[in-house]
């Protein structure tokens, strides 16, 4: 063997000593080499790359052993490259690179194979590699029945494992490299039977899969062969196919969620159960989609409270104007976490009219603890699934609302926000109220189990709020879970407040307008809004007619008129028209004796009541109009039976029911009215009108009235003191025993601005209510 040989780089291909192979050479460098071998000794040295993509191996990129070839016939293509028929001569060590232009040429060493000694241990070696070999031969297709023959007339061991190895086309070019540089016969030979046996294994699972669906093949039949046939080899080989590496990555992800032990156990179960199923299986979906879920849910992510005080009051004044008592709960509740992180925290319930800021309340809470905010709307929820989720069973099956929610914030211990939970409903399929029982304990809900998911998941670290217009049709099992607290409304001067710093920049920002320099409203502008063209006790439709003025500029802009708009109240009722309400209305309607000014406690705050009554020539008749409900129509009979029983008292004709019919009326009689609030007003008309006295026309009450004439207490006090504020009225007469509700709810400017008379029996309203001089009204009803 030469000690310097020209070397030939191969791609993916090894050849073996004895082996007669066809070789291609494509490279410049290879056919240079092979056209100067046919001119001189017919020798090279075939050398397997590292790397079959390099194009220009160097020593790093060839492996260290090779096999020397000799060249018997070359012929040249029309492309310049050349065909080959090459034969391995031995082995050699691949020393030393002392060339690389034009070709590669090294410096070798001869690898001498000393023949084993023969024992019985080569022998079986031997047989059971021959053996096997025509076993892979028979089976296989790609092999020649040939290559059998060729093998018996192979003389040693090393030259037979050599000729196998050459001839085994499907073994690896990483073992066949290996096997080349096993100088060791027997541990080649070990080697060898090993690849051929688990390449039989193969073969004949393979043939018993084709024999087995041969009979019934058809084009869907023999997809799911090939399928089938590309398993059972991946298995053998052990190689995972894509549903193996699915189930692992599940499983993966199930090890990492950090779930509770049962939760774990559940879904390992569920995943055992869906490695056996078949993808095409109907369950195999609702079994994978349940594990997706379980895998999401944030069963240890949580978010860090940020509990500093002073910073949560700056976060509270900058989003909400007044609400001190709300702010102060929210502190309270700061304050309490500071010091004890891990106590359980109260559920919260913002109870007020429309636009009193319930939901952005919620928001800054959320802002002010550093959590995550996620909002449910509960509004004409009728499914107790919907809170509590559906059975795996049925399709389409999905977590309640909680759990999603949860999912979504992504931690679990987000503030939730439950919105407008007293409109709830109940059919057929459930009372999601009572659903809320266990979600909104926090005794119970720290093992909260969710049909869907069906394993308990921990909710006693999320922060839930509820909000609700009214808690009347609230259950009271419900209600009892919940601290609640009342949002009575605005006064003028806090709008006013809230729509400079928030709803005008704000509205400015969505019409394009630069608040300050395409718009700027004058305060006394925004007054005559929330006083004029709205009358709420939120800023919902204070914002809308911010809007309408800012959608008016933005028109002006856009057809070509940039000077900047300040909205004064003669631009506002330019823009808008004349004001809605006239605070001139109570007076002109309270000038004539039998009308009262009465403050009612609405849904969307307080508001102003009219009570109407007049008296006409009949016998004993009562007459109630304005759709009132029964409380309203027992508070006027229970009046009229308390004037009756005094009316000699007041200077009435004791006999004036014997030959008259009453008339009680509260207009807008299109809307249902109804509550313990209106027997003062309703014996105050009828004092009136009995007397001829009118009612002061600054004046309005509210209070509930007993037969022996005492004046009872009524709820709903901050409501309706603001709004005799908002019409405009300047005297407002309450229950003695209300005191403590003004001075605790009322805020102090509002209370300032208007004269409140405590009253404890009928007889104090009315010393305060009607005008000392009776209206001569002449007519039927002239000198009672």
């Amino acid at each position: 063997m030469p000690d310097v040989v020209g070397i030939l780089p191969l791609r993916g291909t090894v050849l073996f000593p004895q082996a007669v192979v066809p070789l291609g050479a494509g490279r410049a460098s290879s056919v240079r080499l092979i056209e100067e071998a046919l001119q001189g000794g017919r020798l090279v040295g075939a050398v397997t790359q590292k790397d079959p993509a390099d194009d220009a191996p160097g020593a790093d990129g060839l492996h260290s052993i090779g096999t020397l070839t000799v060249i018997h016939k070359a012929l040249k293509q029309p492309d310049g490259t050349l065909r080959l028929v090459a034969q391995g001569v031995g082995r050699f060590r691949l020393l030393e690179i002392i060339q690389t232009e034009p070709y590669l040429k090294a410096r070798i060493e001869a690898i001498e194979e000393r023949a084993p000694a023969e024992d019985v241990e080569l022998e079986a070696l031997v047989r059971s590699v021959t053996s096997l070999f025509s076993k892979v031969v028979s089976l296989s297709p790609a092999l020649p029945d040939e290559l059998v023959g060729v093998l018996a007339n192979v003389e040693g061991a090393g030259a037979i494992a050599d000729m196998v190895a050459a001839s085994f086309p499907s073994l690896p070019s990483a073992l066949k490299q290996e096997l080349l540089e096993t100088v060791n016969v027997r541990e080649r030979l070990t080697k060898l039977a090993a690849a051929l046996g688990k390449e039989a294994e193969v073969l004949e699972l393979g043939s018993k899969i084709q024999s087995e669906i041969q009979s019934e093949m058809t084009r869907t039949q023999r997809d799911y062969y090939l399928r089938e046939q590309m398993k059972a080899i991946q298995k053998e080989l052990g190689e995972g196919d894509e549903r193996t590496q699915e189930i692992d990555a599940l499983r993966a992800k199930i090890e990492a969620a950090g779930m509770s032990d049962e939760a774990k156990a559940e879904a390992l179960r569920e995943l055992d159960r869906l490695a056996k199923m078949p993808p095409a299986a109907a369950e195999y979906t609702v079994a994978r989609t349940y594990i997706d879920w379980l895998v999401a849910m944030p069963w240890q992510q949580e978010t860090t409270d940020a509990v500093d005080i002073a910073p949560a009051r700056v976060i509270l004044d900058e989003d909400h104007e007044g609400l001190e008592k709300v702010k102060d709960r929210i502190l309270e509740y700061l304050a309490v976490k500071k010091i004890r992180p891990s106590g359980k925290d109260p559920i919260l319930c913002f109870v007020g009219p429309p636009g009193v800021g319930k939901t952005s309340l919620g928001k800054s809470i959320a802002r002010t603890l550093g959590r995550k905010f996620h909002r449910l709307s509960l509004g004409g929820m009728r499914d107790e699934a919907e809170i509590r989720g559906h059975r795996r069973t049925y399709i389409g099956a999905l977590p309640g609302q909680i759990v999603q929610g949860l999912r979504r914030a992504g931690t679990k211990n987000p503030v939730l926000m439950l919105d407008e939970v007293d409109k709830l409903g109940m059919d057929f399929r459930g009372d999601p109220a009572s659903a809320l029982l266990e979600v909104l304990d926090p005794e119970q809900n720290a093992t909260f189990r969710d049909h869907y998911l069906d394993v308990p998941f921990d909710l006693s670290r999320v922060l839930f709020i509820t909000t609700a217009n009214v808690m009347d049709t609230v259950p009271a099992p419900l209600r009892d879970r919940m601290e609640i607290i009342n949002l009575a409304g605005y006064t003028e001067e806090e709008k006013v407040a809230i729509a400079q710093r928030h709803l005008v920049p704000k509205q400015g920002r969505e019409h394009g307008l630069d608040a300050g320099a395409a718009i700027v409203f004058e305060p006394e502008a925004l007054r005559l809004l929330a006083r004029g063209y709205t009358r709420e006790a939120g800023v919902r439709n204070l914002e809308r007619e911010i809007a309408s003025l800012c959608r008016k500029v933005a028109r002006r802009r856009a057809e070509g008129n940039a000077e900047p708009v300040r909205v004064t109240p003669d631009v506002v009722v330019s823009f808008l028209g004349v004001p809605r309400f006239e605070l001139e209305e109570v007076e002109q309607r309270t000038r004539v004796p039998g009308v009262v000014t009465g403050l009612a406690w609405t849904p969307a705050g307080g508001d102003v009541l009219f009570v109407e009554a007049t008296r006409m020539r009949g016998a004993r008749t009562l007459t109630l109009t304005g759709q009132l409900g029964d409380v309203m129509k027992e508070s006027v009979q229970a009046a009229l039976s308390w004037v009756r029983s005094h009316a000699g008292e007041l200077g009435i004709d004791p006999e004036f029911w014997e030959r008259s019919d009453v008339h009680v009326h509260v207009p807008a009689g299109a809307i249902p009215k109804d509550g313990p609030s209106a027997g003062v007003t309703m014996a105050t008309a009828l004092v009136s009108l009995l007397t001829g006295r009118p009612v002061r026309s600054d004046l309005a009450m509210t209070g509930e009235i007993s037969l022996s004439g005492r004046v009872l207490p009524v709820g709903g006090i901050k409501e309706k003191v603001l709004a005799a504020h908002r019409a405009g009225l300047r005297t407002v007469v309450l229950p003695r025993r209300n005191e403590k509700n003004l001075l605790e709810d009322v805020p102090v400017v509002v209370r300032q601005s208007l004269t409140v008379h405590l009253a404890d029996t009928i007889g104090d309203v009315l010393t305060v209510a009607l005008e000392p001089v009776p209206v001569d009204r002449g007519g039927v009803f002239a000198g009672r």
